[in-house]
């Protein structure tokens, strides 16, 4: 096959690569440019695709032998994962940029063009591995190694960007493998430090950022019964499950701390409340996929609208939690408007801190069988708690 190898400048995509090619496929290397700004450097940066990344991706493609190139992705990446991220922020979300980033970037703007320049399929370096069932379907499952397991973060994968996806580190069972592997090679990103954070917040500071991007104006913190706590002096500074920094200034009856449950953006408030109403009895999402067949094309329902066993998982690096899941076809929203059809989740057990913007990945076992983006939940505490 004519493989498109997208290379990011780590040790993961450059063995990714170099496997493909041994292989026996047609390999070309690719390393995206998502920033503009020409002093982009390493220095001080925690994130990924820096002018040093590309660089070093360079230099493995050299390594292996095929040809490589750069590609200006920066306008896309702007507005399809930065300002979506203050979109959502400024909306009283969280949204996660490594999700946006995985799904409109790099399986969906990369694999359109690749699929346009003849390629049959775009290699990455993510932990994770594809199946077929007896009927030739594609499926995503966990990788080997669940310690490095990335599926959760490929769960936005279409059953499209599946068929041209592939992922040659999946049966590895550990990262310190792939690092002995890239130093066989002669690898100069053998032991190059894994990026973490966003990319695009380079300092960690998320708060600082979006505080210049956005601005910031003083408003009301509330208990849930409505009642007047204290002032803030921005809505974007506070997270779902936030504890410090609430400045209400005296103590709660029962002695216990508040914690933030709820962002209201249009009327720029904050709701806090005991640590026991950030447990959430359901979620739910109308923007939702499946990655491969869905529920009742793979049999796990008889009809539609039917539940169906599941484990949900809420962050990347979480514990997947038994639930059962439905698509409701006529979904109505808080203000009585017709949403559907809706993604809903009810796990066994109470999840914590999850908030609106968030992604909730469905397995069954160790595939993946879909995706949505949080947008209404349940508090399994009564509001006058």
């Amino acid at each position: 096959m004519k493989v498109l190898a997208a290379m990011s400048g780590g040790v993961d995509s450059a063995v990714a690569a170099a496997r493909a090619v041994e292989a026996g496929h047609d390999v070309v290397g690719v390393h995206l440019a998502l920033s503009r700004q020409p002093g982009t450097l390493r220095t001080g940066a925690r994130g990924c695709c820096t002018i040093e990344d590309s660089m070093d991706a360079q230099r493995a493609a050299n390594m292996i032998g095929i040809p490589y190139y750069v590609w200006d992705f920066s306008e896309r990446f702007k507005l399809d994962v930065v300002d979506d991220f203050i979109a959502e922020y400024s909306a009283g979300r969280t949204p996660n940029p490594c999700m946006r980033c995985n799904e409109r970037i790099k399986f969906a703007a990369l694999l359109e063009k690749a699929v346009a320049l003849g390629f049959d399929a775009v290699a990455t370096g993510h932990y994770a591995t594809i199946r077929e069932d007896a009927n030739g379907n594609r499926e995503l499952h966990r990788a080997a190694a669940w310690a490095k397991d990335q599926s959760y973060v490929l769960g936005v994968l279409t059953t499209e960007q599946l068929a041209h996806s592939m992922f040659p580190l999946g049966p590895t069972p550990s990262k310190d493998e792939i690092r002995a592997e890239a130093a066989e090679r002669g690898f100069s990103v053998a032991n190059k430090p894994d990026s973490h954070d966003i990319c695009f917040i380079p300092d960690g500071n998320t708060r600082g950022w979006l505080a210049d991007k956005v601005g910031a104006e003083q408003g009301e913190i509330l208990n849930r019964s409505g009642e007047v706590l204290g002032k803030h002096e921005g809505a974007l500074a506070f997270t779902i499950g936030q504890r410090k920094g609430l400045n209400v200034g005296y103590p709660t009856d029962d002695g216990k701390p508040r914690f933030v449950l709820e962002i209201r953006p249009k009327t720029n408030e904050v709701v806090v409340g005991p640590r026991e109403a950030l447990a959430l009895a359901e979620i739910a999402g109308t923007t939702f996929s499946w990655a491969g067949l869905d529920p009742l094309a793979s049999g796990f329902i008889t009809e539609p609208g039917e539940s169906f066993d599941c484990h949900v998982q809420v962050r990347a690096h979480s514990d997947p939690m038994p639930a059962v899941a439905r698509v409701d076809a006529t979904a109505v929203d808080a203000e009585g408007l017709q949403v559907g059809p809706e993604l809903v989740v009810t796990p066994h057990e109470p999840l914590n801190g999850v908030s609106p913007g968030q992604t909730a990945v469905l397995y069954v076992g160790t595939r993946v069988l879909g995706q949505c983006t949080i947008a209404r939940t349940v508090s399994a505490v009564p509001a006058a708690v």
